[in-house]
């Protein structure tokens, strides 16, 4: 179905919305080799990159939802950009003084801004237009996503990443005054850039909060369709939901796995990091892949539980290879889970918070909770690298496939099967 003309403006102002959430997530990929260097950390200590960023969606997720209800959607698009603006303006006394700490307030911060505009956005797009073209537009905001995490990380490793191997070389045979005055001078690199951002965002807030954008009333909780109706009390009775919760926790940690380690991983692998710092956009090329083949294959040549079955198998056979194997072909392998990750979010969320009724926003608040799986598992596979090295670390995301698959095949119809029975 084309899209209708009066969608065209508000479809152009959340796209540059979804093309923020990829840019913004998809940098801590190169900030993680970076102040790895600038700051002296263990592997353990680096994937705190991603913990200070996906724990703040665990915190706001519930806080997010209230916000939302006092300045409505618009607004409250507008205080997430100024949020995630603050976040990145924190970075430049953290690059200053080149205080790790300082900068995992900021990630925290950014973060804490994309749960809010999260929260904003995707009902917003879904209830903005027709009911029948929802599934086109959540496409185009996929893709607008996709492409600014291909971008993001190429553009920031260019610039604080220049030269990265000959200074690491170098760092060795210094002095310790010398070896101080160099890393200051790397941690200052990303100044610039995040100057660049935090002005972007206040700008993009202005023009959000100026726009002409629609504010939409949702309906009343308890004006549900009447298949929708249901006789539980508790969220807690929707055991499909719980478990739905956990597997999205599982698959976002693989996700940020998949994205966030590729680079350090391809060092590991003996390869450059003047080349390495370029792969997570591999990584985001495969998803953005995968996701097109979801918006021309679902539903019409399988559904979506098909699809998160086969995304889980192909998921486990790529990261087998990948264990199995050395160098490039080791790495590409890595990248491909980009692939079979594509289509798990779109998956997973609808077979979660089908038959929920009245307990749907709970429901949903929940899932974004699940999306601190991002600060969880990638600081368990740091610390397995610390212990073990940086391929065997691969070996937590198998048993996170597993629990997919199980979901795809059965968790999704447990305590749902019985109401179909019961009718």
């Amino acid at each position: 179905m084309k899209i209708q003309k009066d969608e065209t403006r508000p479809l152009i102002i959340i796209g540059s919305l979804f093309f923020i959430f990829g840019f913004v997530t998809w940098l801590s990929s190169v900030l993680i080799p970076y102040l790895q260097i600038a700051c002296e950390l263990n592997n353990f200590q680096a994937y705190l990159v991603a913990f200070a960023f996906y724990i703040s969606y665990f915190v706001m997720a519930v806080p997010s939802g209230k916000v939302l209800k006092i300045t409505g959607y618009k607004n409250g698009m507008s205080l997430g950009l100024l949020l995630v603006a603050a976040g990145s303006l924190i970075f430049v006394p953290a690059a200053i003084y080149r205080t790790y700490s300082i900068f995992l307030i900021g990630l925290f911060v950014q973060g804490a801004g994309m749960a809010v505009l999260q929260t904003a956005a995707n009902p917003y797009i879904t209830i903005l237009g027709p009911e029948e073209s929802a599934a086109k537009r959540m496409s185009i905001m996929g893709i607008c996503n996709g492409v600014a995490g291909i971008i993001a990380p190429a553009i920031l490793g260019m610039v604080i990443l220049n030269n990265a191997d000959a200074l690491t070389e170098s760092l060795k045979n210094m002095s310790a005054v010398d070896k101080t005055a160099s890393l200051n001078a790397l941690a200052r690199k990303v100044i610039f850039p995040y100057i660049i951002i935090t002005a972007t965002l206040v700008l993009l807030a202005l023009l959000i909060y100026r726009s002409d954008l629609p504010e939409i009333d949702e309906p009343p909780e308890d004006n549900v369709d009447l298949s929708e109706k249901t006789s539980k009390t508790s969220i807690f009775q929707f055991p499909h939901l719980l478990i739905g919760v956990f597997t999205l926790f599982l698959y976002v940690g693989v996700e940020v796995i998949a994205g966030n380690t590729i680079i350090q991983y391809g060092t590991y692998q003996s390869i450059p990091l003047s080349t390495a710092k370029f792969f997570t956009s591999f990584t985001l090329t495969a998803m953005l892949v995968g996701y097109l083949v979801g918006i021309v294959c679902i539903p019409k040549y399988f559904s979506q539980k098909i699809a998160l079955k086969y995304s889980a198998i192909f998921g486990t056979i790529f990261v087998l290879l990948a264990l199995g194997t050395h160098g490039w072909i080791s790495v590409m392998f890595i990248a491909l889970l980009g692939l079979s990750n594509s289509l798990m979010y779109p998956s997973i969320w609808p077979l979660a918070i089908g038959g929920l009724g009245k307990f749907t926003k709970i429901g949903s608040s929940l899932l974004v909770m699940a999306i601190s799986g991002g600060a969880l598992l990638p600081l368990l596979y740091g610390w397995l690298t610390d212990r073990i090295n940086a391929q065997q670390a691969y070996w937590i995301v198998v048993p996170c496939y597993a629990m997919i698959g199980y979901y795809a095949i059965w968790g999704h119809n447990i305590g749902r099967k019985v109401r179909r029975h019961l009718k």
